[in-house]
């Protein structure tokens, strides 16, 4: 009766998976994924590391948005400013913060001509100042501002090789934000080189984390569109980038998670539309999700409170977990080795420490779990050793798919045999079935009666336990049901476990 299977987490596979996925980010005081999308995955990045002396221009500057005759003023005071021309263009960046503006400064005649030109200069204070009115431009809310930047962007990609670290990670927030802006300029920038341009970006600024980090973002925004990704990610895996992501997958302590987190998220991209995860098994990414989840679990035992640290949590459980459902480690071929059953260990901590917070961050770390234990007798074992059942059982109660992920790797568990159901039931499995049997959700009664079938068939001694635990009642209101399957099942349990008749069918 029981199906072992590994379940997949492909992002952006289906609308409906889409649609749950975007909803439950935006959900602050259910799911840990609204932090994801306002901080990290939102389409466009509003940089919020800046200097003090940039926020108090921020907090000073007018809330009445300028006229058409006073923007084409300001531009023509940029184009002759002669020696004061980087502080225009600083005042100009100031003006474009107010979104009413942007509209207005696109439509007038040479606006955007000027901007190029102190871009492509020789000025390199003038470069920077240009480089973040386009940058302002760029997380514009208005459709069409971004595609009006278009003629700046072979100049945003050339200065991604520019020794200015500053420049460079204005110019990749930039092209990230941008990159939402259509088909058109993805095309633009994809005939322009920025997959390459990224990738030569990152190999060569490893000790600059601020450029890692927004290249990081830039490329997960290409990665993550689903209308130009299987081009993206065949540039990213033939350009021999998946490495160097890997690499990254170490937080600094000084620095922090940033880098890390975004790296993360473009791994996972790449393996959850990658049909043949073979290439990626060698170059080490499960190895290294693994590894860290385990160094990550530790530090969850001692406390941390790092901030941003479940932000890493996410996207490296989906690497693995989907890494895992792809087959990959299949027929032996796992260099998770037996020293790494610690994972499991760090997988319930994760599931226990973020329940109250982020519950559903404690589901993909259930369903990791299950991945891991679907057909696996090594990770059933040292499930079982480690102990970890009489930990998992308190999750039962707990809905929206938290009981259905622990009744998959009980059942996993529980698939191996009677020694195993045998732990399975030392541990107090039986009584927490009988609970879970009377629950409105029918999708954890049908799965309760699964395990229930291998741990009654397992030995008749489960099956006086459940007897004393008034099971026959529950079999025969089971009965009333009117879930066909359910019925089935119960009077299937009834007839030939429990030696009641069971109540005809209609």
């Amino acid at each position: 009766m029981w199906r072992l299977q590994a379940v997949q987490h492909k992002a952006s596979r289906s609308a409906k998976d889409l649609e749950e996925f975007k909803h439950k980010r935006r959900e602050h005081e259910k799911a840990l994924r609204q932090a994801r999308r306002d901080r990290q995955l939102i389409s466009k990045r509003v940089l919020l590391n800046e200097d003090e002396h940039q926020e108090r221009e921020f907090m000073e500057t007018d809330a009445s948005p300028l006229s058409q005759e006073q923007l084409q003023e300001m531009i023509r005071n940029v184009q002759h400013g002669g020696e004061e021309k980087a502080a225009r263009l600083a005042f100009l960046r100031k003006v474009l913060r107010d979104p009413q503006t942007h509209l207005i400064f696109t439509k007038l005649e040479n606006s955007m001509y000027v901007l190029v030109g102190q871009l492509s200069g020789h000025n390199a204070q003038c470069q920077l100042e240009a480089a973040r009115c386009f940058y302002e431009l760029s997380h514009s809310p208005h459709p069409g501002v971004g595609q009006s930047c278009l003629p700046a962007t072979p100049y945003l990609l050339t200065y991604l090789s520019n020794p200015n670290a500053k420049l460079t990670e204005l110019c990749l927030y930039t092209l990230g934000n941008l990159w939402t802006e259509g088909a058109k300029v993805r095309e633009r920038l994809l005939a322009q080189g920025i997959v390459c341009a990224l990738t030569n970006c990152i190999q060569n600024q490893r000790n600059n984390l601020a450029v890692v980090e927004a290249a990081g973002f830039t490329l997960s925004q290409l990665l993550q569109d689903k209308e130009a990704a299987d081009r993206v990610i065949q540039q990213v895996v033939s350009s021999g980038l998946v490495p160097h992501l890997i690499s990254y997958l170490k937080p600094d302590p000084e620095f922090g998670l940033g880098p890390a987190i975004e790296c993360a998220w473009c791994l996972h991209y790449i393996v959850s539309r990658t049909c043949d995860a073979s290439a990626l098994l060698t170059q080490g990414v499960l190895e290294r999700c693994s590894s860290l989840l385990v160094t990550l679990g530790g530090a969850v035992v001692k406390g941390s409170t790092e901030e941003g640290l479940e932000l890493l949590l996410w996207p490296l459980l989906r690497c693995l977990g989907n890494l895992l459902a792809s087959g990959v480690c299949e027929g032996g071929r796992c260099p998770v080795g037996l020293e790494d059953a610690r994972l499991l260990a760090a997988l319930c901590v994760f599931s226990q420490a973020y329940l109250p917070t982020h519950s559903a961050l404690t589901r993909e770390s259930l369903w990791v779990l299950n991945n891991l234990t679907a057909g696996s007798t090594l990770f059933c074992s040292a499930l079982l050793f480690f102990n970890v059942v009489p930990a998992l059982i308190p999750l039962l109660p707990f809905s929206k798919g938290i009981n259905i992920m622990v009744l998959r790797i009980l059942g996993n568990v529980a698939h191996n045999g009677t020694g195993y159901c045998a732990q399975l039931t030392q541990a107090g499995l039986l009584p927490a079935i009988c609970a879970t049997l009377k629950m409105a959700d029918p999708d954890v009664v049908t799965m309760s009666l699964e395990v229930l079938y291998l741990l009654i068939a397992s030995s008749p001694n489960v099956t006086e336990e459940f007897i004393k635990l008034n099971g026959i009642q529950l079999m025969e209101a089971i009965q009333y049901n009117n879930d066909e399957e359910q019925r089935l099942r119960a009077s299937y349990l009834l007839d030939n476990y429990l030696h009641i008749h069971s109540i005809p069918n209609n």
